[in-house]
């Protein structure tokens, strides 16, 4: 049955109503990943993205039911005459710092979120032209009629100019540091009133914020918690008010406590296997040193193929999951119920296209994995590498923090690697446009390809995906995409990630599909 996205779970009590900002209120939690960096253009990662959120504001955001809603601009219209968007601005806002925000810090965070120093450029990959009209209105001009672009920059955060030309932080520090790195200065609900990366920080309210829809924190503290046992220890024994995610195992025992309750859902992220596709030869690799197989879709046919779905997900997953057969769940604008089929566990078949493709006896592989950013990452990529070896795939599996992922990943150090996707859009055209087009820097496109897939039909297609405002024939074009795709096999979709938070009874809060956290929608009772 398909799920709907624009909808949201909340906790709440009668206590909800009768709390207010009047009192003092002290909420303690902990996530398994500390956000690796404050600087809102380094790093496009749900971590970070969902960290800051709480710091820095956009022009738009998404409200409880994930719909898009003013933040810093009040209203948005299409341009008359060209393409693209008018953004009029809230007046009266304020930095952290004081500062008034204007169109200035508008035009600033776009050229900062732009450039090539930037992880999340590929977000503006349509536009030409972005023009200040006045001290309150922005024009952006895109080379085409682009209906999703404000939901598409909806984490589009901005930054105080004056703010960052002054501590040289002009530029994102994506692989290395700046002042933005551990320093902020937004217009949200929250300041960071100090930050000790990967051991605590503190948050205290931004006491000129303009908006009302916040809670009754008055102190946050996020402590980043790796181990599953010592999360659940630290809720269990008071120190902590909430964690997330929850280890599967250990929801029936929360369940059971006097206390504490759970709250459940399903992400909008997809966990994938993806491929170096691009690879002259395997990495790691010690009987194929002179080719890579991974370039033939027939080795990739088989390694999905290798996957038992329904074991992972009743041993691994705890009957959590829902398996997934694109880049997208069932739900989402743009999915193709035309190619809903995936590839079915049938090790036999595996070995036949193994053969087929010239490796009969098979051959080693180094397979990446994170430890601590998707749920339970490294049991199922244990998992995977078992299945693989039984049809003669033997992968040298490597996992490791995420704070060490993405380094390596840019880098192509990897045969094959773990990777979830949540579309930022709620849209099928978001990972055509980051994960399918071929690497562009220039047109802004593919910045999350790692292993480079490329497709000229893919890339024929994607334009045409963005401009069309026929649903139907929208629809006929992303279908053709996700028939490509799957033919090609250019990444090896898995299941949907599950959500599942855990807290004391006396917390309320929002879940949302894209597993952002917002702390201003936290009531301690």
């Amino acid at each position: 049955m398909p799920i709907s996205y624009l909808r949201t779970t909340a906790l709440t009590g009668a206590a909800l109503l009768a709390a207010t900002a009047s009192f003092a209120e002290t909420f303690r939690y902990a996530t398994t990943t500390d956000p690796q960096t404050l600087d809102p253009h380094a790093v496009s990662s749900a971590p970070v993205l969902s960290f800051l959120n709480n710091v820095y504001e956009g022009l738009v955001r998404r409200g409880r039911d994930m719909s898009i809603e003013p933040s810093l601009a009040t209203a948005w219209e299409p341009l008359e005459g060209e393409n693209g968007w008018r953004f009029t601005l809230r007046e009266g806002v304020t930095f952290q710092d004081g500062s008034t925000f204007d169109a200035a810090d508008v035009m600033f965070s776009y050229e900062r979120a732009s450039s090539e120093a930037s992880d999340v450029r590929s977000w503006f990959a349509p536009v030409t032209d972005v023009r200040v009209v006045d001290d309150y209105t922005v024009d952006f001009v895109t080379s085409a009629p682009n209906p999703l672009f404000p939901d598409s920059i909806a984490n589009f955060m901005i930054m105080d100019s004056d703010w960052a030309e002054a501590n040289d932080a002009a530029l994102p520090a994506r692989d290395a540091e700046n002042f933005a790195t551990r320093n902020v200065n937004g217009t949200g609900p929250f300041v960071v009133a100090s930050r000790d990366p990967g051991v605590e920080t503190r948050l205290t309210p931004h006491e000129g914020w303009w908006g009302e829809d916040r809670g009754n924190v008055t102190e946050a503290i996020l402590t980043p918690i790796g181990n599953a046992a010592t999360g659940l220890a630290a809720l269990l024994s008071g120190e902590i008010d909430f964690i997330e995610p929850v280890p599967l195992q250990d929801v029936a025992q929360i369940e059971g406590r006097d206390g504490f309750k759970v709250l459940e859902g399903e992400e909008t992220r997809v966990i994938m296997f993806g491929f170096g596709h691009e690879h002259d030869t395997l990495l790691y690799s010690s009987d194929v040193t002179d080719e890579n197989p991974f370039s033939d879709p027939r080795v990739r046919l088989a390694a999905a193929h290798a996957i038992n779905i329904d074991a992972i997900d009743r041993v691994v997953m705890r009957g959590k999951i829902e398996p997934a057969s694109q880049l997208v769940p069932e739900g989402i604008s743009g999915y193709s119920d035309a190619n809903s089929d995936r590839p079915g566990y049938d090790p036999d078949r595996a070995r036949e296209l193994l053969a087929e493709a010239g490796y009969p006896d098979g051959f080693s592989f180094g397979l990446k994995c994170t430890n601590d950013r998707y749920i339970n990452d490294e049991s199922l990529c244990r998992a995977a590498a078992s299945m693989f070896a039984a049809v003669g795939l033997d992968a040298e599996l490597t996992t490791m923090p995420v704070r060490n992922y993405w380094e390596q990943l840019r880098a192509d150090d990897f045969d094959m690697y773990l990777l979830g996707w949540s579309p930022g859009t709620f849209d099928a055209e978001h990972p055509i446009r980051f994960l399918l087009h071929s690497q562009d820097d220039e047109k802004k496109l593919g910045s999350w390809n790692f292993g480079n897939y490329s497709n000229a039909r893919v890339d024929e297609l994607l334009p045409m995906v963005q401009q069309e405002l026929d649903p139907a024939k929208r629809q006929e074009l992303i279908d053709e995409i996700v028939a490509l795709t799957q033919e090609d096999v250019a990444y090896v979709p898995l299941y949907t990630q599950p959500l599942i938070w855990a807290m004391k009874d006396n917390i309320d809060v929002t879940q949302r599909a894209d597993n952002f956290f917002m702390l201003r929608w936290v009531d301690v009772n």
